[in-house]
């Protein structure tokens, strides 16, 4: 499994992790924390799912949400970066999307999700256009964050 793929190489490595989940309501998480003995690497994790949360826990500037929208990557790359600060990790990552079935929007479909990932000195964003049901997109969300993230730490090592 991903998951624990991506603890033992944290583990082996001295590194640590943080999420901050929007869209995936804590299921990030959930799958990190499945591998016995995540704590030896993982902090934490703020399911900011309002905007106020966003600003105030991951200190995502108002402005940047207001000009962008919460959706969108310029949100996803600050939370990704504000959790890493607030839990003070080698790395964090962020989901921010419209997982349906309502909310969507001609510009922001449903489906529409942000992944970001950040080590302080270098940050990447992807973006997706999934389908399915809530549940399927933030399952897929979920299990596309552990993609990136394995892919990024293990090209910095």
């Amino acid at each position: 499994m991903l998951e624990e793929s991506i603890g033992n190489f944290l583990r082996g490595k001295g590194w640590t992790l943080s999420i901050a989940e929007s869209c995936t309501g804590g299921l990030v998480s959930d799958l990190i924390t499945n591998v016995p003995g995540s704590s030896d690497y993982f902090e934490g994790s703020i399911v900011s799912y309002s905007n106020l949360a966003k600003t105030e826990h991951l200190s995502v500037p108002s402005n940047v949400i207001k000009r962008y929208g919460a959706v969108s990557s310029q949100v996803a790359i600050a939370m990704a970066k504000g959790v890493r600060r607030a839990f003070h990790t080698t790395f964090g990552v962020s989901t921010t999307g419209i997982a349906g079935p309502g909310g969507g929007s001609g510009k922001k479909p449903v489906g529409l999700v942000f992944i970001a990932v950040s080590d302080g000195k270098k940050t990447i964003v992807k973006k997706e256009k999934l389908k399915g049901t809530r549940r399927e997109i933030k399952k897929e969300s979920a299990r596309r964050s552990l993609k990136y993230l394995y892919e990024f730490i293990t090209k910095i090592s």
